[in-house]
């Protein structure tokens, strides 16, 4: 085995980019207006790790992975380079940004020529190594690790290179068994493995039983699987309502021995291609893109929703970020928050009021929000104000949110006439939406009766609700002069105080909604539960932490969902249980940031209530029958600990209405993280299909204390593939381990 083929196994052997990223070159790496220093950065031999050489005595060279790079932007894009350069250099800057919160690397070439090459030479690795198939990344992922494990690089691995191999891919191996499959490999007699040896090896450590099992079962003509095999297994396995097209189409697109694909067969390696990709994966390949209506009014949509965007981390003494908006937007959210005070120099800001936390310029928010707005999704952006400026201020706000949003800012009605009820994400496509504080009524547009000048309005109920946790005595509830420029481009989204459902359904307008602190909300969902959804057909609500959370904690979405509120604001910056459930209710439907409600959330004569199941159409029991099989390399949790191994469990729980609410866990594996196998079976009853979340957790098993998070994915029961599927495993930030993988039997029956 050639350990330098890696170039061949992403597809890029001879590729001019990548020998120009393999050559490397020298950049310059900017931390401040002092700190710009000349480095020289190039790819590894691996063409997955990114070095630089270190200036510090005795420091190795700085290495990343490409994996761990989230975009690479051209120009002066970061708040480093706008803050560190001068605008002339604007075409010789470029950042490579980071996943999470490590910080971006922002450099600079020395002319524009270069930082064309680097940027399109960049994106076109990390495009490469994003479309590996999952055997290649595996594949990809143990030939790195058998590079590391080569210490000497002569090609050749002694038993002890093999041991550290194993220790890498989170395999531990007694010392007996070790030499055993050393000695199986070592066809030579030579005391080392090389080549076809290390080849054998490597086959011998990637054989998964399970996939030799099922295959062997189907495969019934001469040893492999005929189209005709592949569709018996299509239909009785997988349950799809697949044809002898489609077992072609699977044969054709995943087969990779040519003489198999010429007479119609799988063989058991395009089988495990299959189960490995799009077509294997618990997610329906048809809900990966937009497939659910978009012309219904706005409120009839759970729409993705962050909460203090501005922060990277706590509330207190965190910073604030033009980053956090471009982090959100790019993962789809769909309303963000803008918490406005006065700043110096006449310009307003955007911070914590009355917190450590940093602050950013109002203008330079408003500038990233339109660049990165509509990168993920085209469907309408709700930009949540929280005002706290004087008048003079807001006028600055008002012509910010004018010049740099344009066209793409709704400031009239859509149509000629008054509206009776919203707008759809489709007619309001690629445009902005103004949530806030509104002087008058939206019809007097229509009746020439609009407010010529400045006026008083109450504050924000969640500011008031701020200023409260701030001090001691509980203060009155003040109001706040508005300008009239900010008022006009308040259309669909004007902010009115909660006094009852019964006050706002008799007194409110369909575009006048309110906000509710977590407290109130769980409270109504609680003891008004039909009343709150039937207040949601025809009205927006959002809902936010409670101010008391300074560690930017969450609280738990689902309830809110389960009554029909679509604006339900979540601590972005925070990788919790929570956001993770938030990524799995907008996973479906493209990942557009908006999912249309059950119908029984929208039609006026349901009675629905969440905590009290009755008949009704949102009754369709079922029974999910759940088989956790194997994984495959999962990864190290304590990466400081060389030797440290885990010991997997995997839960598997049900996030809907009270009634359908469950866990249930397998036993722990001892120290196998690379290929551990339960064969566990369990079974959920499930009674409102349409708003229950599944969600697999995987963790290392402690006795001493509380176990370690190793990874989980979650998705809706609506989107669940039924049969032998993959499930992948995300980080705690929501970000893919790409050689990770959770093997599953799955089984979504009607109920009897």
């Amino acid at each position: 085995m050639d350990l330098n083929g890696t170039s061949s196994k992403l597809g890029l052997e001879g590729d001019s980019d990548l020998q120009f990223l393999l050559l490397g070159g020298k950049l310059v790496k900017v931390r401040s207006k002092s700190w710009k220093h000349g480095r020289y950065f190039k790819l590894e031999e691996d063409c997955q790790t990114f070095s630089h050489e270190s200036k510090k005595a005795f420091k190795q060279n700085h290495t990343f992975s490409i994996d761990d790079i989230e975009s690479v932007r051209k120009g002066r894009h970061s708040e480093g380079l706008k803050k560190y350069t001068d605008a002339s250099v604007e075409d010789l800057c470029f950042s490579i940004i980071f996943k999470g919160r490590k910080k971006n690397l922002d450099l600079m070439a020395e002319s524009p020529e270069d930082v064309n090459k680097w940027v399109s030479s960049l994106e076109k690795i990390i495009n490469n190594m994003h479309n590996l198939s999952n055997q290649k990344k595996s594949e990809h992922w143990i030939f790195s690790c058998i590079r590391k494990a080569d210490k000497n690089g002569d090609n050749m691995m002694t038993l002890k290179e093999v041991k550290h191999f194993l220790r890498q891919i989170n395999v531990e191996v007694d010392d007996s068994y070790a030499a055993d499959l050393f000695k199986k490999c070592d066809t030579s007699n030579s005391d080392t493995l090389e080549g076809e040896e290390i080849k054998q090896f490597y086959e011998m450590l990637t054989r998964r039983e399970e996939i030799d099992i099922i295959y062997g079962k189907y495969a019934q003509t001469e040893g492999q699987m005929s189209d005709r095999d592949l569709l018996n297994f299509l239909l009785n396995e997988q349950r799809e309502q697949a044809t002898a097209e489609d077992a072609h189409r699977l044969i054709e697109k995943y087969e990779v021995d040519k003489t198999a694909k010429q007479n119609n067969c799988m063989t058991k390696d395009g089988f495990l291609m299959y189960l490995q990709q799009d077509d294997g994966c618990i997610l329906n390949p048809a809900h990966r893109s937009v497939y659910q209506d978009m012309n219904q009014p706005l409120n009839h949509y759970y729409i993705s929703s962050s909460h203090n965007t501005y922060l990277m981390a706590d509330q207190l003494k965190g910073p604030s970020s033009t980053e956090a908006y471009i982090k959100a937007l790019m993962k789809s959210c769909r309303c963000v928050e803008l918490d406005c005070w006065d700043g110096a120099n006449g310009e307003p800001v955007i911070y914590h009021g009355h917190t450590l936390t940093s602050k950013v310029l109002f203008k330079d928010v408003i500038k990233a929000i339109k660049d990165y707005a509509f990168k993920t999704s085209q469907y309408p952006v709700i930009l949540s104000l929280e005002n706290h400026c004087t008048v003079e201020q807001q006028k600055l706000m008002a012509r910010h949110l004018v010049f740099f949003l344009g066209d793409a800012l709704v400031k009239k009605p859509l149509g000629d006439t008054m509206p009776t009820n919203f707008p759809s994400p489709e007619a309001l496509k690629g445009k902005f939406l103004i949530k806030g504080k509104r002087l008058n009524k939206l019809d007097s547009i229509f009746t020439n009766n609009n407010v010529i000048e400045d006026g008083t309005v109450s504050e924000e109920d969640e500011a008031a609700e701020c200023k409260e946790n701030s001090q001691k005595e509980k203060p009155k509830k003040s109001n706040i002069k508005l300008d009239k420029e900010l008022s006009d481009i308040v259309i669909y989204c004007k902010s009115v105080h909660f006094n009852s459902f019964e006050h706002a359904r008799e007194n409110q307008a369909f575009y006048e909604m309110s906000s509710f602190k977590e407290s109130k909300a769980f409270n109504l969902a609680e003891t008004s539960a039909t009343a709150f959804m039937h207040h949601n057909m025809d009205k927006l609500s959002r809902i936010y932490p409670a101010g008391s959370r300074t560690d930017s904690s969450n609280y738990n979405p689902v309830p809110m969902w389960n009554v029909g509120c679509q604006i339900v604001a979540l601590n972005f910056q925070t990788n919790s249980k929570e956001m993770h459930l938030n990524q799995g209710r907008f996973l479906m439907n493209g990942f557009c940031g908006y999912i249309l409600k059950p119908e029984f959330q929208r039609n006026l004569s349901s009675q629905f209530n969440p905590n009290a199941l009755t008949e009704g159409s949102w009754l369709k029991k079922k029974i999910f029958h759940v088989m956790v099989i194997s994984a495959q390399q999962l990864p190290k949790i304590n990466k400081e600990k060389q030797k440290s191994i885990v010991d997997p469990l995997v839960k598997v729980e049900i996030h809907g209405v009270q009634a359908d609410n469950a866990s249930k866990e397998t036993h722990h594996i001892e120290n196998n993280g690379f290929n551990p196998m339960w064969n566990k079976k369990f079974q959920f009853d499930i009674s409102v299909p349409e708003l229950a979340l599944v969600r697999f957790l995987l963790e290392d098993h402690d006795t001493a204390s509380q176990n370690d998070f190793i990874g989980q994915y979650c998705l809706p029961l609506t989107s669940v593939q039924n049969g032998y599927r993959h499930v992948p495993v995300l980080n705690k930030r929501g970000d893919n381990i790409s050689s990770a993988s959770l093997f599953v039997h799955l089984m979504l029956l009607d109920a009897p």
